[in-house]
């Protein structure tokens, strides 16, 4: 495809690969690509992550979290989202071109099948249309418009059929061919299809019993229609071939059948290229691979790095000349701020939402995430963070806060834990000194619970030989050492259990506090002292308060992150009794949610007059979410997966079978909390007049679907205006309702707008799985016009005509990029 759009690039490709010696072609297969002086090589780095910002390396802007940007429902803004990253990582790579590669692994597509997989922050929608329209936006932003030269390489993570962290090495995702052929493959071949990422990351999991990366479907669906897409190992998961999956004898064999496969490029044992040169080395003298192997990945990857530039001179490259200082420039604080404002969902409101400003409220601004900004695992390093409480400070004239976190100490008899109070921090110990004894419990759900020393502000974790210290910013790193779970005792003492070595804390013979005891019969029990009852005094606060504004969710790092899934969809147990504290002191209470992923709030739901929800929205989160509140902005979020209303309404989390288990806003029977594509706004809209351009359309047609929206309430909003359809008869069993388009509006009070969608007969196809194509079945579509998957205002029918009609491709060739139509929507 390269050399079609570019005809320098295939002789240049063709020549380096008539000169490069096959022991320097090898040396290319790894992820720290070795360089070659003698023909003007330079080293190259495969992997910059770039999911919601540059992450790893150093200040850059950070946009919210995917799931968040996904919520906007606005392809053209994600673009230029992807664009200021794309942008940053050329800034940085121009600071650092060995350091910092080109190709970055962004975006994520894994449709989000369960709200509970650990990593539901890094994809879009639990739709896979919606995921691959979204994504594709993102991507292209990353590569840029030139027809051919890449800003970046966008890299689609992960291939395929993954979304569990519990084993994820050793579980296989089994997927029924309709399953993998209507759910799983479209959110890849979107981007794919539309040029806008040009490699794929293959994935942990095995899928139907074969490791992802010597999966047949790497050749049979990702490189269908292009040969040089790009195929790069995950961390160490060619390793696991056979390592922790057994499959394979060894790892010459593995590293061998993952070449074969079409793995390009492997990602092992960090910088050091030396185990993945020798076994492929020894692969190739056993006959287990060919030269010809090399040669195909090989080209892939100097195809690759001749459309970021890296082959010329920098002066015909057009995205060389990117300044240094774009990153975290204004005009990119600005795009987080208004990422972050287009992003806020509002999940229910009586009113009490938007707080008014000219009446000058008093605020209580509640929860451990009132005056706290997150990251995640692969947030970039933000200059700097807007919390609410500044956020609301900077409108109102009184806001007071608190953590609604109760204040402890730690004895033993009559000597208390105690550690320095100077920023450094140290070694905790007991001693019969009861000053800087304190230390506040921050519930992140789970069982898991931080401890943040009063005396500096800093958390406790466990050095690498076992010591207890207060010297941590937070939870955080590949490895969490900051959080530990309460095991109460018979006798009202309780013992600390550290997650992350299994271990327990034990008192050593100098007094100090260190995770060595190997269970909690020789763990140190310790009495709990309540210093401060955190949800009492939160609710005083509330209490004196006009509004109390209670702001809840989980941290990033901690109960749901990658290499640890959810157990269940609950709030954090103190988090819980905060809220209903608060509430009882003050009916006027606002629940804000800032969460990587979906809880059940059914009591909230019951009792609190008005919810809303963000992901974690990087460094303006504060001012976006306080601009909403205080209604600068109506809430245009619009949720894109389901929010349940109990854990039981879910199947179990390795089973990916949707259809089979009723699974995703597609086949789910049960009435959700808030249902896919949920979000109100500060005004009301009407729907009338559906109209259909034709009550019957052949495969291969479409159909206008015409419907007017008004607005009419008092305040100038948005609405996304969404089309579903449900087929009505068929042979096999189909969806209750899939989007199919969807449109954003903005409308004054009183106005009134035609809002055209379109619906295509290819769109309604499902997987023949005799004929092992897409086919369009002869039947009759109800028509559902609304505001979400159930908050459906208009029906109409549709009634597809000519027979039983196979498509000639598995995936009608109109489908992949379709874009939204009508107001603000792009055809």
């Amino acid at each position: 495809m390269t050399d079609r759009t570019d005809p320098a690039t295939g002789p240049r490709v063709d020549d380096l690969m008539d000169r490069l010696t096959l022991p320097e072609k090898i040396g290319l297969l790894h992820q720290c690509q070795a360089p070659v002086p003698r023909l003007g090589l330079t080293a190259f780095r495969t992997g910059t992550e770039a999911l919601h910002g540059v992450a790893w390396l150093g200040e850059a802007t950070v946009f919210p979290q995917a799931v968040g940007l996904a919520s906007t429902w606005n392809p053209e803004l994600i673009r230029s989202v992807g664009a200021a990253v794309g942008d940053e990582v050329r800034a940085k790579h121009q600071a650092d071109p060995d350091g910092v590669g080109l190709n970055v692994w962004a975006p994520v597509v894994n449709p989000l099948r369960d709200p509970r997989w650990g990593r539901n922050e890094e994809g879009w929608s639990e739709d896979p249309w919606l995921t691959g329209l979204l994504a594709t936006a993102y991507a292209r932003g990353l590569r840029g418009d030139h027809p051919w030269r890449l800003r970046t390489a966008p890299t689609l993570k992960h291939f395929l059929g993954y979304n569990n962290e519990t084993d994820r090495d050793r579980t296989s995702s089994d997927l029924p061919p309709r399953v993998l052929h209507e759910y799983e493959l479209p959110a890849f071949r979107a981007p794919l299809a539309a040029g806008a990422a040009v490699a794929v990351m293959a994935s942990y999991n095995l899928v139907n019993g074969v490791p992802a990366h010597l999966s047949p479907l790497i050749a049979d669906e990702l490189r269908r229609t292009d040969d040089d897409v790009v195929v790069v190992g995950d961390a160490g998961a060619v390793t696991n071939i056979a390592g922790s999956q057994q499959y394979l004898p060894d790892h010459v064999t593995g590293f061998a059948a993952a070449l074969r496969a079409g793995v390009d490029s492997f990602t092992e044992d960090g910088t050091d290229t030396t185990p993945t040169t020798r076994r492929l080395t020894e692969a190739l003298r056993l006959g287990l691979i060919t030269e010809a192997d090399v040669d195909r990945a090989v080209r892939r990857l100097l195809l690759l790095r001749a459309r970021v530039g890296d082959l010329d001179p920098p002066g015909d490259d057009p995205f060389a000349d990117v300044p240094t200082d774009v990153v975290d420039c204004p005009a990119h604080r600005d795009l987080a701020r208004e990422a972050v404002k287009a992003s806020v969902v509002l999940l229910h409101n009586d009113g009490l939402l938007p707080l008014d400003v000219d009446a000058a409220p008093r605020v209580a601004v509640l929860g451990p995430l009132a005056d706290a900004v997150h990251q995640d695992w692969y947030s970039g390093t933000p200059p700097y963070a807007v919390t609410l409480v500044e956020g609301l400070s900077r409108r109102l004239p009184s806001v007071t806060t608190h953590p609604g976190t109760d204040r402890v100490a730690l004895r033993v008899d009559d000597r208390y834990v105690t550690c320095p109070a100077d920023p450094d921090g140290g070694p905790l110990t007991l001693t019969y000194d009861t000053d800087d004894t304190g230390f506040d419990v921050v519930d992140w759900g789970g069982g898991a619970v931080a401890l943040r020393a009063v005396g500096n502000g800093r958390h406790v974790g466990a050095d690498d030989d076992g010591t207890l210290v207060n010297d941590r910013p937070g939870p955080g790193g590949w490895v969490v050492r900051e959080t530990f779970r309460f095991h109460h005792r018979i006798d009202g003492t309780v013992v600390l259990h550290h997650l992350a070595t299994g271990r327990y804390v034990a008192v050593d013979t100098t007094g100090r506090l260190r995770v060595d005891a190997t269970g909690p019969d020789t763990a140190t029990p310790f009495t709990i002292d309540l210093l401060v009852d955190g949800a009492a005094e939160a609710a005083a606060l509330a209490a004196a308060a006009d509004v109390a504004v209670v702001v809840l969710g989980n941290h990033p790092m901690v109960n749901g992150r990658e290499t640890e899934d959810r157990d269940d969809l609950a709030l954090p147990a103190a988090q819980e009794t905060l809220l209903r504290t608060v509430r009882a002191a003050n009916p006027h209470t606002v629940l804000v949610v800032t969460s990587s992923y979906p809880y059940a709030l059914g009591w909230a739901r019951r009792h609190v007059p008005a919810a809303v929800w963000s992901a974690h929205g990087g460094q303006e989160h504060g001012a976006g979410l306080a601009a909403v509140l205080l209604g600068d902005a109506d809430p245009g979020g619009r949720l894109t997966q389901t929010w349940y209303a109990d854990t039981a309404d879910l199947p179990d989390l390795l089973d990916y079978d949707i259809i089979g288990s009723d699974a995703t806003y597609l086949y789910h029977r049960g009435d959700p909390l808030y249902p896919f594509g949920h979000g109100l706004s500060y005004t009301t809209f009407d729907y009338a007049d559906l109209r259909l351009s034709a009550a019957t359309m052949a495969a291969g047609e479409e159909v206008v679907v015409n419907v007017e929206v008004t607005n009419s309430g008092v305040r100038t909003g948005e609405d996304v205006v969404q089309l579903y359809t449900r087929q009505r008869r068929s042979r096999v069993k189909q969806p209750l309702r899939q989007l199919r388009d969807y449109a954003r509006v903005r409308l004054a009070p009183g106005q009134t707008r035609v809002v055209r969608l379109r619906l295509r007969a290819a769109d309604l196809a499902h997987y023949d799985q005799t004929r092992q194509t897409m086919v369009v079945e002869a039947a009759t579509h109800s028509v559902l016009v609304g505001r979400s998957a159930h908050d459906v205002r208009l029906v109409g029918t549709v009634r597809v005509h000519d027979g039983d009609t196979a498509d000639t491709t598995s995936v009608p060739a109109d489908t992949v990029d379709r874009q939204p139509s009508g107001a603000g929507g792009r055809r």
